[in-house]
């Protein structure tokens, strides 16, 4: 599972060279957040879910402020503490209901019910930033939900009570996504990664030191590996940002149902049942269309802006 921890400006114009190398960071990036999902899924078996946690952020915390520290970046100031510890309140537990529902379900259905949550930014924001979302948008958000319920199934066989977690993880990291707007990267970009590291590493020390036991060397690994591919996760992502825009790279987040399918198969003998891959092709396709739609309202309120200065 993956969340943008802050916008990063580029100090430089944006060329065919670093969009590029932007995509591949990108791609990168998604591939990395798999291995943390696949590493949690493997783990929950075997160590108990908060020390799980636990390891993830403070793990990922140790790789943040090393590299603070390294490029001389380390700084806790922010101009939004209160909405940045909010942050790492809603990532966290996004984070630790998202290890939970990986305990019953597979990764390509935990991923692609999460990839709901461009439509959930998109039904708040009326409401929490108090933008106006046009017909063709509340239209493939409805498509893009009933893309969702394809995938759960309630009532059917097929159905799980973990679904319903993996929704509500799409929905908090939404609320989480238009805190991010609401910050509108005011604050650097490795602060707003630092701040919610902290608070989530504060949140679950308590729980993961009363469950902390020494597991097998093996596990050991994986617990490093998980929380090392956490920050160098939203390193590259931070990265990706700052080298290409923002509407190139959205696309490929979506190629983290490959990477979730392919790691769902080869290490846990997991395969997609029809219903979750063609839910997740109306999910995929309906936050693609309105992300498309998103630029386009941009674009057209900029073309406007510029023509009333240009009559001006």
């Amino acid at each position: 599972m993956m969340a943008i921890p802050g916008s990063a400006r580029s100090p430089h114009p944006h060329n065919a060279e670093s969009t590029t190398t932007g995509i591949l960071l990108m791609v990168g990036a998604i591939a990395t957040f798999t291995i943390i999902d696949g590493c949690a899924k493997f783990l929950i078996g075997s160590v108990p879910p908060m020390m799980v946690v636990f390891a993830r952020y403070g793990l990922s915390l140790l790789y943040v402020v090393g590299l603070m520290w390294w490029t001389g970046a380390l700084t806790l100031k922010s101009d939004h503490r209160s909405l940045q510890i909010l942050r790492g309140v809603l990532l966290f537990s996004s984070t630790l209901m998202n290890f939970l529902a990986l305990q019953y379900l597979r990764l390509d259905q935990t991923s692609a019910i999460f990839f709901s949550n461009p439509l959930w930014v998109c039904a708040l924001s009326p409401f929490l930033l108090g933008e106006r979302i046009g017909p063709r948008r509340w239209a493939a958000v409805i498509v893009g939900f009933l893309g969702v319920l394809l995938i759960i199934r309630p009532g059917a066989d097929g159905f799980h009570w973990a679904m319903l977690l993996s929704v509500t993880v799409a929905v908090i990291t939404a609320l989480y996504q238009i805190i991010t707007r609401k910050i509108g990267g005011r604050d650097p970009a490795l602060v707003s990664l630092l701040l919610p590291s902290i608070v989530g590493t504060a949140l679950a020390m308590p729980l993961g030191i009363v469950n902390w036991h020494v597991p097998a060397w093996g596990l050991v690994g994986l617990m490093l590996l998980m929380g090392f591919a956490g920050g160098v996760g939203h390193h590259l992502l931070i990265r990706a940002h700052t080298l290409a825009p923002a509407p190139t790279l959205a696309p490929f987040i979506y190629t983290q149902i490959i990477w979730m399918i392919i790691v769902g198969f080869v290490v846990f003998g997991d395969v997609p049942d029809i219903h979750t891959l063609i839910g997740a092709a109306i999910v995929v396709s309906s936050g693609l269309y309105v992300y498309y739609r998103e630029q386009a309202v941009k674009r057209k309120t900029t073309n406007n802006r510029d023509m009333d200065q240009v009559q001006q």
